[in-house]
């Protein structure tokens, strides 16, 4: 097997098995069983009679040229009748890529009466002071788009739930400043005037701190009785627990018969007959009506009304399409947006 070496010990038990099923499953080797040694160096547990093989060192099988030695340290007990597993290894540290941060146009404001306001007169006055949008909907979608990050600002790319200073405002931050200029005028000029006033300053910066978290915490609270402040619960909860798994990806899937495939070319194979049943199979409970011929009819064109509708009847705060423009900039276009 590829995650056993041949010098493993000859007798498993159940617990062993569990060991090699699980390497087997996560792509990862026994470290223990490569490398040839003396037995008095195999084996890691000794009681009395009884001499086993009960603590492995496991790797990814892509990192296993990477180690050199591993043996077990005669004389060196980790617990009772158990003794040490070391190995050698050498390893490349590689720079961290950071991932492509994907910035975002902040069209939540758009929630914001004042925000609202401002995006469709800046728009206006942007595609010409016209009232009705023009027809042009490559030149219209960049000029919204652009109008966009301008009046409403683009996002840092990162997740809300990475910030720590969530509850942050610009009154804190305003305190925070002179309190900083305060502190550098006492390291210029150690008189007791100006250490009262950086020692005041500081205080009334914690006391802001304070109040500012309170009042977060009041509106998140307050937040969570709405249907958007649910979503925003189950978001984090869903983060929360992707963050708190070990494993984030499974490699391993069942075949017909529900054994268990490992190998990569196997899953995909498996993956690949799973979607051309699901997308070839026929419904046998839908009866086909054979030599109906097509029927032609008129459409008619979509009424102002019907629009207006289906606006209303969209749900904000959905993920945008190719255009990367939201139901929101419709709905904030109001009537405008109904005759483009």
């Amino acid at each position: 097997m590829d995650m056993m070496g041949k010098f493993g010990v000859k007798e498993r038990k159940l617990e062993g098995q569990m060991v090699v099923d699980f390497a087997k499953r996560m792509d990862m080797a026994v470290v223990n069983t490569y490398f040839q040694k003396r037995e008095e160096h195999r084996v890691t547990y000794k009681s009395g009679g009884r001499r086993t093989q009960v603590d492995y060192i496991l790797c990814r099988r892509g990192n296993l040229k990477e180690i050199s030695d591993c043996k077990v340290v005669v004389g060196e007990s980790v617990a009772r009748q158990h003794r040490m597993v070391v190995c050698r290894m050498t390893l490349m540290v590689c720079k961290k890529k950071r991932s492509k941060i994907e910035k975002k146009t902040k069209w939540w404001k758009l929630k914001k009466k004042e925000c609202c306001e401002e995006f469709r007169q800046k728009l206006m006055q942007a595609l010409g002071g016209q009232v009705v949008l023009p027809d042009n909907w490559k030149t219209t979608a960049e000029v919204i788009r652009e109008t966009g990050r301008k009046v409403l600002g683009v996002s840092s790319g990162r997740r809300k739930e990475d910030k720590e200073t969530w509850w942050w405002n610009e009154e804190v931050q305003d305190s925070i400043q002179r309190k900083r200029l305060a502190k550098k005028k006492w390291d210029m000029d150690r008189t007791e005037e100006n250490r009262q006033e950086y020692k005041e300053l500081q205080r009334r910066v914690k006391r802001e701190v304070s109040k500012a978290k309170q009042k977060a915490y009041d509106e998140l609270y307050t937040r969570l009785d709405t249907r958007e402040g649910e979503k925003d619960l189950y978001r984090l909860a869903r983060q929360r627990d992707r963050d708190g798994k070990e494993v984030q990806q499974v490699r391993v899937i069942k075949d017909r018969d529900g054994r268990v495939l490992t190998s990569e070319e196997s899953v995909q194979r498996r993956w690949k007959e799973y979607i051309e049943e699901l997308m070839n199979e026929e419904n046998k409970r839908e009866k086909r009506v054979e030599g109906v011929n097509s029927v032609e009819q008129k459409v008619d064109k979509i009424r102002k009304d019907e629009v207006r509708k289906a606006l209303k009847r969209m749900k904000s705060g959905k993920a945008v399409g190719p255009d990367d423009i939201p139901v929101e900039v419709w709905k904030c276009l109001g009537e405008a947006a109904v005759e483009f």
